[in-house]
């Protein structure tokens, strides 16, 4: 069997923490990781008191945070999940990211809120437009279709090293994506369900400025990618 991390982001992520680390499945996990993202409430010690590894990035960012989680990981660890932290999606799921994983037919696999199961109101509007036009972007970039931009997501440890990811803020999952296609990863979705988060307050869709803001980097990563990936193959 895989031996396999989960990592969470958090931010200020107290009324919610211990219940989605309380939702992880037993025995999928070697590791847990919550890499706190400079909260200024008690997210780390409550994130200790359930049994997971907490490490500290003081530089905000989801990017950033995750990138101090990879830092962390032992060296026998083969593949990395992502999940957030508001228990907006459901831990359980993870072994359906593994699997494709596991059984060696994918490097990436995606879990797709569009192809599953969203609840009401849990993906706004203003997430549902910037999602269909940076997946079109990608489309008339790259030539591939993705259907979402979900954090929820397995890679092969390898393989993630082979991506490079420099992304330190909101264009870490896309830049994911946009460099598994420049890599040639095996890269598949599976369908996923999505929620209102649990409890706590949305530090991005639930505030329009910060989701314009999270909508331009996300743009302005996939462009830039495309540009330099271009470039270098006119050098060649």
């Amino acid at each position: 069997m895989l031996s396999a991390a989960l990592i969470i982001p958090a931010l200020n992520e107290e009324p919610v923490i211990a219940a989605t680390l309380r939702a992880i499945p037993p025995g999928v996990f070697r590791l847990v990781i919550v890499a706190d993202n400079g909260s200024t409430d008690r997210t780390a010690e409550v994130a200790r008191a359930c049994d997971a590894t907490v490490v500290i990035e003081p530089e905000r960012g989801y990017g950033a945070a995750c990138l101090r989680a990879l830092a962390a990981l032992p060296p026998d660890i083969g593949a990395v999940v992502f999940l957030q932290a508001d228990l907006s999606e459901d831990p359980s799921e993870a072994t359906a990211l593994l699997g494709p994983i596991e059984r060696d037919e994918a490097d990436l696999v995606l879990g797709s809120r569009l192809l599953g199961r969203a609840e009401k109101g849990a993906l706004l509007p203003h997430q549902a437009f910037g999602n269909w036009l940076a997946t079109t972007l990608i489309r008339l970039l790259y030539g591939h279709r993705y259907t979402d931009l979900c954090g929820f997501r397995a890679i092969r440890r390898d393989a993630l090293e082979r991506l490079r990811m420099q992304d330190r803020n909101y264009g870490w999952t896309v830049e994911m994506q946009v460099r598994a296609l420049e890599q040639g990863l095996r890269v598949l979705e599976v369908p996923v369900s999505y929620r209102k988060r649990a409890a706590g307050v949305n530090k991005v869709s639930g505030n329009l400025r910060a989701s314009l803001r999270a909508g331009w980097i996300i743009l302005k990563t996939v462009f830039c990618l495309w540009w330099r990936s271009r470039a270098r193959f006119e050098r060649l």
